[in-house]
């Protein structure tokens, strides 16, 4: 029953990762912990395989259409690894139903500012004193911010150490970051995501070797295979969005996601 029910539930996470670029760790860590009956920490190691390898797979379809910023999202990547490795290392001495609440508590938030921005990007477009418009080779306008560099070194530490501490693979992080914090558009951030959570899973399990943490490889893997499917799904399916859809799409997630983990743990603790 564990295996049919991973398969499923991969292939819709797989969908949700290769659509908007994150999700993966948001929803199989749940899954694995309250559907799956895995202990917290052994989820977040497992989740770390099944991102890692859909995020990869996920990659293909957005690198030949050209929405990948190669440079930022190898920039981001390396750079998260130094805060990915810290985090790992703290999770492990953290109490999983405290891990869990925190990992509610920081949804919330984050799932709030990107439907704000959604939002905005919905209503009339208004200049922004941080941005300057660049002219793209191919003749189209693109925003860039002003002294991006110095916010991408701080953004990309930040959000590796919250992919080592939870084990989401960095997706519900790094997407937020680059829309919100460094001006990407959102099917720019989505794709570029793909590639640093490919780095950031690869070192947070790195990270995890020497640890005590007991991986249910079977359920993990299946799991991996199926999201790996659904993330060659939903790649294609992304282009035939809004953009301001698919970031508003991404808040309601992380809000719905939220909210489960929140109401799981508190009953347990009860």
């Amino acid at each position: 029953m564990d295996l049919a029910l991973a398969l499923v539930i991969g292939l819709g996470v797989g969908v949700v990762v290769g659509a908007l670029g994150a999700g993966g760790g948001i929803l199989s860590v749940p899954v694995l912990v309250y559907l799956l009956g895995q202990e917290p920490h052994a989820a977040s190691a497992g989740s770390l395989v099944i991102v890692g390898l859909t995020a990869l797979t996920s990659l293909i379809p957005h690198a030949r259409a050209g929405r990948v910023r190669w440079r930022d999202g190898l920039i981001f990547g390396v750079l998260s690894s130094i805060g990915t490795i810290l985090g790992s290392r703290l999770s492990v001495m953290v109490d999983s139903q405290i891990l869990m609440l925190l990992f509610g508590i920081l949804l919330i938030g984050v799932g709030i500012m990107m439907i704000r921005k959604a939002r905005r990007t919905a209503a009339p477009a208004k200049k922004r004193l941080t941005e300057v418009h660049v002219e793209s080779t191919d003749g189209a306008v693109s925003t860039a911010k002003r002294g991006s560099l110095p916010m991408l070194i701080l953004c990309s530490t930040a959000t590796g150490f919250l992919t080592g501490f939870f084990g989401v693979g960095g997706g519900f992080a790094v997407v937020p970051m680059l829309v919100l914090a460094l001006g990407f558009g959102m099917r720019e951030a989505s794709s570029t995501s793909l590639l640093v959570m490919t780095i950031a899973s690869a070192t947070g399990l790195l990270s995890r070797i020497g640890t005590d943490i007991h991986v249910d490889w079977a359920i993990v893997l299946l799991f991996a295979v199926a999201s790996m499917i659904g993330g060659q799904i939903g790649a294609p399916a992304s282009r035939k969005v809004k953009e301001s859809t698919l970031t508003l799409l991404f808040g309601i997630l992380l809000l719905l996601v939220s909210a489960g983990t929140l109401t799981s743990t508190v009953l347990e603790m009860v």
